[in-house]
C-alpha cells in the first residue's frame, strides 16, 4: 500500500472555520463562532405541550439558552402572555463549555394561574405565597405544600408514613408490596410457593426543598419475613406548592436470573381513613374515557323502599346526605339489612379489555359489575369527609395491572395500585427457547445467518434490567365532584407539561444539526410530508399491533413480515427493536422541529422503555445494552451503543427529570465493561486477556456512546474527570493517521486516550448511526480548539459516501461495499456545510434521493388497509416500511434539510 501523510487525508479539510461564505453556511450555524457576535438570550415563549390542563399539578421543564449569553447563576421571571407575574423556581442542569448557563430548569406550583401561554425571562422570580417547606428530623422528613403535610420515614417498612390536610389525617402506611412465587405451573397438577415481601428503607435524601418543587429520593430494597431481600428500588416523591397530591417515581431493578424468582404481583399500597357512615362512603373508578363508576358503600339508590331524591342525588353526587333521622321510616330502620360493599377490583389484564368485581367482605363471592376497554387507572376511596384519588400512569399500556380497595366498610380502607396484577399470571423473563443445540459459536454463527438471532447459553437473561413507573396521590378534602375525578383522571393519563418553541431552541443551538419544519418550497414539502407519514405509521402501529405491557410499552418492532401481516414478533433479532439504528433519536429531532405532543409522548415512552429494560442496571452486564430480540434482553450482544446516552440526553433536559439523570450518570464508567466482557467474543482468535491501558474500544458505536455519558456528565457540571477523559479521546482521536477510520486501535482507560500502530483504513455502515454523527456535530462546536478532531471527523463525514477512487487517493485503499448510503449523506451535507463546497451539497442531496439502503424518492408513499381473514386484527401496511430505514431516513432527512437547505 502506498505511503499515507495525515496532510494527505486531510486534504480539502483545512478550509473548516474558513469555508466559504454560502447563504445556508451561516444559516445552520448552530452557535456562534469565534469573532461572531453573541446572540442575545431572548425571552423563552412557554406554552403546554397539550391544552391547558384543567387540573393544574404543577409542572417541570427545561429551557436551553445561547452559549455565553447568561451567567451559570442566572435567576428568571415567569410571566402570562396577558403580563400576570406567575412564582417560578428555577435552577441550572446544564452549562456551556465556557460556564455559561445551557439549560435551565423550571417549575411552577399547582396554584398556579393555568394560562395558556407564559414567558420566561432573565430577572428576578416572583417569591409564591404558598411555598412548600421542608423539615427534615432525624427519624423523618416532613413536606408541607401548604394544602398537604406528608411525612416520610428514614427507616423502617412505610415509606409515606402520613398524608393530612387540614389537620385531618387522610391515609398513612404507604408502602411497597411484593408477592414472590418461586415458578409457574405449567401442569393441571403443579403446585407453587409463594412469599410476600414489603420495603424496606436504606436511604433517603431530600434532593430539592423548594420553594416551589420539592424532590425527596428513597432507596430499598423489599424484604421477606426470612429477611432475604429483593427488588431494590428507587421512589421518588415530588411535592409542589399548593398541591394536595404526591407525584411518585417508583424504579425497581429485576436483580434475579427469572429462573426460580417470580414476581406474582407488584404494588404500592396506603391505608385510607374512613369516618363517614357507610352510605356517606365512596368508591370512584374511572374507565374509558371518562366513564366513570360511582358507587356508595352502602347503596341508597335503587331500593324496594325510596329514601327519598335528596338523599339519592346526594349520594350519587358524592355529597353528604341527608341526617339519617330525616330518612323515611321504612329505610332508616332498616339501613342495617343494606349490604356494605367493602372491596372493589379494577383488572386491566390487557391492553384491550378491563374487568370490575365487587363483594362484600373476604370469604364471600365477588359480584362482577361492568367491563370495559382501556381503564385510565383512576380511583377514589373515602367519603364527605375526605379521602384518597390513587393513579398510575399508562395504566392500560403497561399491563396487566389492577386497582385494588379493600375494607372500605371499616375503619380504614386498604388501597393498592398494582403495577403487575396479581390476578394476571406471574411475571415470566425466562428466556424464551432452549438453545436449539447452539453450544458453541459456530453453531450460534450458524444461527444468526438464518434467524438474525445473536444467541449464546446464558445471556438471554433479565437479571439487571429495570422499570420505572409514575403514580400520583391525592390527599382530597371530600369526595370530587365527577367532572373534577375526570379531570384528575387525564392528569394522571396525560401529566401537564410544559415545554417552550422550536424556534426558541433552535436559536439556543442545542443538540447539533436540526432546524425547524420549514416546508416553503416544494421539496421541503414533499420530504416533510413523507417525515409526517413515517411516524404516524409507526405511531399507529404501536396500537393496531398492540405493542403494550409492563416490559415491552415503549418500543417498537425492527421488521415486517407481509406474508404473515404482522411484525416478526417471534424471529430472532427481528422482533423488538432495542433502540437499533436510533429510533430513540429519529423521534427526539422530530418534536425539537415540530413541537408535536404525540410525537414528544412517543418519543417519551420510548426513553423510559429502552434506558430502563434493554440496559442492565446491575449484574454482570451493568452499562450494557442488549440487541435486538423477541425479548428485550434475549440477545447475548451486549453493548453500550444500545445503552447510549445519546438517547436519554434530550428528555432529561427538555424535562429536567431526576430518574433519566440516574440512567446517564450510571453510564460515565461503561469503559469498564471491556474488561470483563469481549464484544467480538464469537470471531477472535486466541485468548480475551484486557489490558486495561488498551483496550479495543472501537471509535464508532463504543467511542459515540462513550462520548455522550462524559459530554452529559460534563453539561451537567458533575466529576471533571469525564471531561478530562472526553477532552483527551477527542485529542488523540485526531492524532490518529486515519482518523476515524483507523483500524485496530487502542484506548487507555484511565486516561481516554486512543493510540493505534496501524496503517490500515477500514469502515464499519454501523459506526455513525447509533449517536455518533450527532454527538460529533455537537463536539465540533463546543470544543472547537480540537481543530485535529474536527478534522477528523470532517474526513471522515466526507469520504465514507465518497467513489472508490476518492477513497483510495486519500486512505490508499477503498473502503469496500459500504452500506447505509442513504443514512450517511448527513456526513455528506455536513462536509458540505463545514467546507462550503456545492459539489458536496449536490452530492448530499442525490444521496438522499437515491436511498440506498433505505427510501428511494420514487417509492409509493401510501399504506393500505389488510383486515380479516388475512390478519388478525385490521392493519395499514407499505411495501417498505422498516424501522431500521424509517430512522435512518428521518435522520438524514432532518439533518440534511438543516445542513444544506438550499439544495431542496
Amino acid at each position: 500500500m502506498t505511503g499515507f501523510a495525515r496532510r494527505t487525508f486531510m486534504q480539502g479539510t483545512a478550509a473548516v472555520g474558513a469555508a466559504t461564505q454560502l447563504p445556508w453556511l451561516l444559516a445552520s450555524q448552530a452557535t456562534a463562532a469565534d469573532g461572531e457576535d453573541v446572540p442575545a438570550a431572548r425571552p423563552a415563549p412557554i406554552r403546554w405541550l397539550e391544552s391547558t390542563p384543567t387540573e393544574n399539578v404543577g409542572s417541570t421543564w427545561g429551557v436551553s439558552w445561547p452559549k455565553g449569553t447568561l451567567p451559570a447563576d442566572q435567576s428568571f421571571s415567569l410571566r402570562t402572555a396577558g403580563g400576570d407575574r406567575v412564582p417560578v423556581q428555577t435552577w441550572p442542569i446544564g452549562y456551556w463549555p465556557d460556564g455559561s448557563l445551557k439549560w435551565s430548569a423550571c417549575a411552577i406550583g399547582a396554584a398556579a394561574p393555568a394560562a395558556e401561554e407564559y414567558v420566561l425571562e432573565p430577572g428576578a422570580g416572583l417569591a409564591p405565597r404558598t411555598k412548600v417547606r421542608v423539615t427534615e428530623r432525624a427519624d423523618h422528613v416532613m413536606v408541607d405544600t401548604g394544602v398537604l403535610r406528608c411525612r416520610i420515614n428514614r427507616s423502617g417498612t412505610t415509606l409515606i408514613a402520613s398524608m393530612s390536610r387540614g389537620g385531618r389525617e387522610i391515609a398513612r402506611g404507604g408502602e411497597l408490596v411484593c408477592q414472590w412465587q418461586d415458578g409457574v405451573e405449567d401442569s393441571e397438577d403443579g403446585s407453587t410457593r409463594r412469599a410476600r415481601f414489603v420495603s424496606h428503607i436504606d436511604s433517603v435524601e431530600v434532593e430539592q426543598d423548594g420553594p416551589i418543587r420539592a424532590v425527596v429520593r428513597i432507596t430499598g430494597t423489599h424484604r421477606g419475613q426470612r429477611g432475604r431481600e429483593w427488588l431494590p428500588f428507587t421512589v421518588r416523591l415530588y411535592l409542589y406548592a399548593g398541591a394536595e397530591h404526591v407525584r411518585m417515581m417508583h424504579t425497581f431493578v429485576f436483580d434475579s436470573n427469572g429462573s426460580s424468582d417470580f414476581i406474582r404481583a407488584l404494588g404500592i399500597r396506603f391505608r385510607v381513613v374512613m369516618r363517614d357512615q357507610p352510605h356517606d362512603r365512596h368508591v370512584r373508578l374511572v374507565g374509558d374515557g371518562h366513564g366513570l363508576l360511582s358507587e356508595a358503600v352502602r347503596g341508597l339508590t335503587g331500593l324496594r323502599r325510596d329514601p327519598g331524591q335528596e338523599v339519592r342525588d346526594a349520594q350519587v353526587a358524592g355529597r353528604a346526605t341527608p341526617p339519617v333521622d330525616t330518612f323515611p321510616d321504612n329505610v332508616r330502620t332498616r339501613l342495617h339489612l343494606i349490604p356494605t360493599w367493602g372491596d372493589f377490583t379494577l383488572a386491566q389484564l390487557t391492553s384491550e379489555g378491563f374487568q370490575i368485581r365487587k363483594r362484600t367482605s373476604p370469604g364471600h363471592a365477588w359480584i362482577t359489575v361492568d367491563s370495559g376497554h382501556r381503564a385510565a387507572g383512576f380511583g377514589y376511596v373515602g367519603g364527605v369527609s375526605g379521602g384518597l384519588g390513587f393513579g398510575m400512569r399508562d395504566f392500560w399500556q403497561k399491563c396487566p395491572t389492577q386497582l385494588d380497595v379493600r375494607g372500605a366498610a371499616g375503619d380504614e380502607a386498604e388501597v393498592t395500585v398494582w403495577l403487575w396484577s396479581p390476578d394476571a399470571p406471574p411475571m415470566d423473563v425466562r428466556f424464551y427457547h432452549d438453545g436449539l443445540g447452539m453450544d458453541d459459536y459456530p453453531e450460534q454463527r450458524e444461527g444468526l445467518e438464518i434467524t438474525y438471532e445473536d444467541y449464546e447459553p446464558g445471556f438471554g437473561t433479565a437479571e439487571g434490567i429495570a422499570r420505572t413507573s409514575e403514580l400520583m396521590f391525592w390527599a382530597l378534602d371530600a369526595t370530587p365532584e365527577a367532572d373534577r375525578l375526570v379531570a384528575m383522571a387525564d392528569t394522571v393519563r396525560t401529566p401537564p407539561q410544559l415545554v417552550t418553541t422550536p424556534e426558541h431552541h433552535h436559536r439556543a443551538g442545542v443538540f447539533g444539526d436540526w432546524a425547524p419544519v420549514d416546508r416553503s418550497t416544494p421539496e421541503r414539502a414533499e420530504i416533510e410530508d413523507r417525515l409526517d407519514f413515517l411516524f404516524e405509521f409507526h405511531r399507529d402501529q404501536v396500537d393496531q399491533h398492540h405493542w403494550y405491557g409492563f416490559w415491552d410499552y415503549g418500543d417498537v418492532m425492527h421488521t415486517y413480515d407481509g406474508d404473515r401481516h404482522t411484525w416478526r414478533y417471534d424471529i430472532g433479532g427481528y422482533a423488538w427493536d432495542n433502540s437499533e439504528l436510533s429510533p430513540d433519536l429519529w423521534l427526539w429531532y422530530s418534536y425539537l422541529r415540530s413541537g408535536r405532543a404525540d410525537v414528544f409522548r412517543m418519543a417519551e415512552a420510548m426513553t423510559r422503555h429502552t434506558g430502563e429494560t434493554d440496559v442492565y442496571h446491575s449484574g454482570p452486564y451493568a452499562g450494557l445494552g442488549t440487541r435486538h430480540n423477541v425479548q428485550h434482553w434475549g440477545c447475548s450482544a451486549k453493548q453500550v451503543r444500545i445503552s447510549t446516552v445519546a438517547y436519554r440526553r434530550f428528555y432529561y433536559f427538555l424535562t429536567a427529570d431526576e430518574r433519566v439523570g440516574d440512567l446517564m450518570r450510571e453510564l460515565v464508567d461503561a469503559d469498564r465493561t471491556f474488561l470483563t466482557l469481549d464484544p467480538i467474543r464469537k470471531i477472535r482468535e486466541g485468548e480475551y486477556a484486557p489490558d486495561p491501558n488498551a483496550l479495543a474500544i472501537g471509535l464508532g458505536t463504543d467511542w459515540g456512546a462513550l462520548s455522550a455519558a462524559w459530554l452529559a456528565e460534563w453539561e451537567r457540571g458533575g466529576d471533571d474527570t469525564y471531561r478530562d477523559k472526553l477532552l483527551t479521546s477527542m485529542r488523540t482521536i485526531g492524532e490518529l493517521s486515519r482518523g476515524f477510520f483507523t483500524d485496530d486501535v487502542r484506548y487507555d482507560m484511565d486516561t481516554g486516550a486512543y493510540s493505534s500502530d496501524s496503517d490500515v483504513a477500514r469502515a464499519s455502515h454501523l459506526s455513525a448511526v447509533h449517536g455518533l454523527t450527532e454527538i460529533c456535530s455537537e463536539l465540533v462546536r463546543l470544543v472547537p480548539e480540537e481543530t485535529g478532531f474536527a478534522e477528523a471527523w470532517l474526513g471522515y463525514c466526507r469520504l465514507y459516501n465518497a467513489s472508490r477512487e476518492e477513497q483510495e487517493a486519500e486512505l490508499g485503499r477503498h473502503l469496500g461495499n459500504l452500506n447505509l448510503r442513504q443514512a450517511h449523506c448527513r456526513l455528506t451535507a455536513y462536509a458540505a456545510n463545514r467546507l462550503g463546497d456545492e459539489d458536496l451539497a449536490q452530492r448530499a442531496k442525490e444521496e438522499f434521493y437515491r436511498g440506498e439502503a433505505g427510501y428511494p424518492r420514487d417509492l409509493t408513499w401510501e399504506r393500505r388497509r389488510v383486515e380479516g381473514p388475512s390478519a388478525l386484527n385490521p392493519v395499514d401496511e407499505t411495501d417498505f416500511v422498516s424501522t431500521n430505514a424509517s430512522a435512518q431516513y428521518g435522520l438524514a432527512a432532518i439533518q440534511t434539510l438543516a445542513l444544506v437547505p438550499d439544495r431542496f
